[in-house]
C-alpha cells in the first residue's frame, strides 16, 4: 500500500523529497494516526543523516473508507511517495474521466461552453474533476501506529506534533 501526500505543485513536492525526505533512514520513517472523533491527525517523520533537515509533517482528515482500508490493510509496511494533484476540466480529460459529482465525462453537456451534468436527479453544474501524479521515488515505512487521542503522550513523534499545534493553544 502507498501512503501520498498530496501537493499542488511539482517542484514543491520535488524539493520537500530531496532536502528532507531523501535523508530519512527507511527504518526511522514513523507515520502515526492519531484518532480523534471522526477525524484524524496524520503524522509523518523520521530521523535524517543530515540534522539540519529534520522536519515532520501533519494534517488532520476526515475519516474515510481510503483510510478504513488502509488501516485493515497496510500489514505494517506501506510505501511513501510525494504526489501532485491538479484539478481539470472537461476538456482536459480522457473520455472515461468521472467528474467529482460521481458520473462520467459524456455524462456532462459539452455544447456551448456548458459543461453540467445531464443526470436528472444531479445537480452538478460544471465538470470537474482531478488527476494524481506520484513522483518516482519512494521510501518503506514499517513503523506505522494508529492512536488514539489518549495514547499520544507515550510516543514523542504524536506527543510534540500535537502538543505544539493542539495542546499549547488552548493553554
Amino acid at each position: 500500500m502507498n501512503v501520498v501526500p498530496l501537493f499542488s505543485e511539482r517542484k514543491e513536492a520535488a524539493n520537500i523529497w530531496n532536502e528532507t525526505i531523501h535523508w530519512w533512514n527507511d527504518h526511522s520513517i514513523k507515520i502515526r494516526f492519531v484518532e480523534t472523533g471522526e477525524k484524524y491527525w496524520f503524522v509523518l517523520g523520521g530521523e535524517s543523516k543530515r540534522s539540519q533537515t529534520n522536519k515532520s509533517f501533519f494534517k488532520i482528515l476526515s475519516k474515510s473508507e481510503h483510510y478504513e482500508r488502509f488501516k485493515k490493510g497496510h500489514g505494517g509496511e506501506a510505501y511513501l511517495r510525494l504526489g501532485t494533484y491538479a484539478k481539470k476540466s472537461i476538456n482536459e480529460v480522457k473520455d472515461d474521466a468521472v467528474c467529482n459529482c460521481g458520473h462520467i465525462k459524456e455524462d456532462h453537456e459539452e455544447e456551448h461552453n456548458h459543461d453540467e451534468c445531464l443526470i436528472e436527479e444531479c445537480e452538478c453544474r460544471k465538470f470537474e474533476s482531478f488527476q494524481v501524479n506520484l513522483l518516482k521515488k519512494k521510501k518503506t515505512v514499517t513503523d506505522i501506529k494508529f492512536l488514539q487521542e489518549d495514547d499520544v503522550k507515550e510516543d514523542p513523534l504524536t506527543w510534540n506534533c500535537l502538543y505544539v499545534n493542539k495542546y499549547r493553544e488552548s493553554n
